[in-house]
C-alpha cells in the first residue's frame, strides 16, 4: 500500500485546541487506527514579553488559534473519527472533502514550529516610536530619551539621548517608559 498519509487541518472551538488534540489521540488508540491517525499537532511559538525594563517572561501561544493539524491516512473510518471527536468543527476543505496541506505548507509548518533557539524567539514590548523612556546604562548612569524605532527581533530600542545629537541603541532591558 502505498504512502497516502497527507496533513489535514481541522478548525475546533475556540480555546479546545488541546482538548481536541488529546482526544483524537485516545480516539486513535481507542478505534485502533494506529495506522490511519498518525501525528496530532496544536502548533505554537515561543515569545518573551518585556514590560517596564522588567527581566523578560517566557510565554507561548498558539499560531493558529482555533485550529489543529492531523496527520493521517484519509479514508471514510479516519474521517469519522476525527470529524466526530468533541470540539471539531470540521476539516479544512470543501464538505466532506478535506483538503490536504501541499508539501510546502507542511515544511513551513514544521520550521514555524521548531524554532527554539532565543535569536529566534518574538520579543513583544510595550515601547512605541516617539516614546518618552529612561535608560539605565552601568557605564553612562541614568539618562533620559526618545525611541526613534524598536527592533522587536533584536530586542533592542533606537533613540535620541536628551541634549544629544545623533541616534543611539541600547538592549530593551535597560529602558523604561516615563
Amino acid at each position: 500500500m502505498p504512502d497516502d498519509k497527507k496533513w489535514y487541518v481541522i478548525q475546533t472551538y475556540s480555546g479546545y485546541e488541546k482538548h481536541v488534540m488529546t482526544d483524537i489521540l485516545q480516539r486513535k488508540k481507542n478505534m485502533n487506527m494506529e495506522d490511519k491517525i498518525f501525528r496530532v499537532l496544536v502548533p505554537i511559538e515561543e515569545y518573551k514579553i518585556f514590560r517596564e525594563g522588567k527581566p523578560a517572561r517566557a510565554a507561548k501561544r498558539k499560531l493558529y488559534p482555533s485550529y489543529v493539524m492531523v496527520e493521517m491516512i484519509l479514508d471514510e473510518q479516519s474521517w469519522y473519527a476525527v470529524r466526530h471527536t468533541p470540539g471539531v468543527t470540521g476539516f479544512i476543505g470543501a464538505g466532506n472533502h478535506p483538503k490536504p496541506l501541499s508539501d510546502e505548507e507542511v515544511a513551513r509548518l514544521m520550521a514555524a514550529i521548531e524554532k527554539k533557539d532565543d535569536d529566534k524567539i518574538k520579543i513583544e514590548m510595550d515601547i512605541q516610536p516617539g516614546d518618552a523612556i529612561q535608560i539605565e546604562d552601568e557605564d553612562l548612569g541614568v539618562y533620559s530619551g526618545k525611541v526613534t524605532s524598536v527592533n522587536a527581533r533584536k530586542g533592542t530600542v533606537k533613540f535620541t539621548r536628551d541634549g544629544f545629537n545623533g541616534e543611539m541603541e541600547t538592549d530593551y532591558t535597560s529602558v523604561r517608559k516615563i
